[in-house]
């Protein structure tokens, strides 16, 4: 009997569950939506009891679909967004939400609510900011931390534990806190390359009063390396996921360094030294978001580009990670936000083809009647959510030039392109500030 590995996908708006051979071949998948709550401007919460549920049912479907038998089953393991968990009594869930409501006790990494914490952070400035790209992100955790601690006082005393999502779902399918050194070393200032095992600077956490995060263990002063075994599936955990119990439970990752690792991997199939192709390689990982991301030997401090991060992706090296905060996102709203988009979604499903295919089609017919002279005076500013890298700037916002009236599937076509564009020039925008800074991804 071979043996089967299921790898679990917590994304922004889906769980993915896909089942894989020793070599890495997937050989089936199942998928379950996650519900997403938005209370106010810049607000973003889930519910870690929807997305476990959502995982179970996304496994279900896994293993209908590929026939599996469970008892091929050797191990799991989970990735998911930089999400802020926060669990009260017997820890089951407790709201982060000024709506009040338990069940929303998750703030979405892409939720800016605390953009005040932030920019009080990064005006009292520390050692530790070095290792974030010079000035911390509200997508991080400890201005999240501060927002609950100054606002949702309840919440906070209350508090059992404060998690990344990807370490609640090992902590779920385990009952193991064990954190991830990928998590805790891009999200929580964890130090991985300080001496044996890393550790927190608590200085940083007394100067932002939030040196209570680690009292009863509510934050474990220790992260593990990604893939380590964290512990076995309980056998609750097996009734909910549709599993046998006993399976090893690998130390989680967040969502984007899963899949910058099985991106750079290639790069050492190349007939060229372990160094230089990681030197001239990037991961470009894109979602509603999108992460880029190179490591090196040696620590690159590159202002506005998060890192150097030890060992949060790939064994003994750093990570640097540029990124944008609205790339799939973007786009999507470029398309939906005018009034032909129901009339395009009609057209496209008249061809028996998805929104995107049909815009490309579009596209190529335009550039095949007047080349490119009909996209010169039309630009878009894709700051619709700040600027991650390497402004470093979440307040920054969109802009567009070249609007007329004009009204029409040709229309928003241009301006789907136009879009387009605007990702790729971000993308060139982190690539130069990576390459001045010792990389060769993509020379100039």
């Amino acid at each position: 009997m071979d043996h089967l590995f299921i790898g679990v996908d917590v994304g922004t708006g889906s769980v993915r569950a896909g089942c894989f051979n020793a070599q890495g071949h997937l050989m089936a998948k199942g998928e379950a939506p996650i519900q997403t709550w938005r209370p106010a401007p810049d607000f973003v919460e889930q519910s870690s009891e929807d997305i476990w549920e959502a995982t179970g049912r996304g496994i279900r479907r896994c293993l209908t679909a590929g026939k599996i038998d469970l008892k091929a089953i050797k191990g799991i393991s989970f990735d998911a967004t930089c999400s802020l968990v926060a669990l009260g009594e017997n820890f089951t869930p407790i709201t982060v939400s000024p709506t009040g409501k338990v069940n929303q006790n998750i703030i979405v990494w892409m939720d800016h609510r605390a953009n005040p914490q932030a920019l009080a952070i990064n005006r009292a400035g520390h050692e530790v900011l070095r290792y974030v790209g010079g000035v911390i992100s509200p997508e991080m955790e400890p201005p999240k931390l501060m927002w609950l601690k100054q606002n949702l006082k309840d919440t906070w005393a209350g508090a059992k534990k404060f998690m990344d999502l990807a370490d609640y779902m090992v902590y779920r399918a385990s009952g193991r806190d064990c954190r991830s050194l990928c998590t805790t070393v891009c999200k929580w200032t964890y130090l991985g390359h300080y001496g044996n095992a890393g550790t927190y600077d608590l200085d940083f956490f007394k100067q932002n009063d939030l040196l209570d995060i680690f009292e009863n263990n509510r934050v474990p002063m220790v992260a593990r390396p990604i893939g380590e075994l964290a512990g076995e599936l309980t056998t609750q955990a097996a009734d909910e996921l549709g599993l046998i119990s006993g399976i090893p439970v690998g130390v989680g990752i967040i969502d984007a360094h899963a899949g910058g690792i099985g991106s750079l991997g290639p790069a050492l199939s190349e007939e060229r030294s372990t160094v230089n192709a990681f030197n001239q390689a990037m991961a470009l990982i894109a979602g509603t978001s999108s992460c880029h991301m190179a490591v090196s030997q040696e620590p690159r401090f590159i202002n506005g580009v998060w890192g150097p991060y030890w060992g949060a992706m790939i064994p003994d090296m750093w990570l640097n990670e540029g990124g944008q905060s609205a790339t799939g996102s973007f786009i999507d709203l470029t398309i939906k936000n005018n009034a032909e988009y129901q009339h395009l979604l009609e057209a496209a499903a008249a061809e028996d083809r998805d929104i995107y295919t049909h815009l490309n089609h579009l596209l190529e017919q335009i550039k095949a009647e007047t080349g490119l002279e009909k996209f010169k005076n039309k630009h878009l500013l894709p700051y619709h959510h700040g600027n991650r890298s390497p402004r470093a700037d979440p307040e920054a916002r969109g802009a567009a030039t070249g609007l007329t009236l004009n009204t029409g599937p040709e229309e928003i076509a241009l301006w789907y392109g136009v879009a387009i564009q605007a990702v790729a020039y971000g993308t060139r925008h982190i690539l130069e500030a990576m390459n001045d800074k010792g990389y060769h991804c993509c020379p100039k």
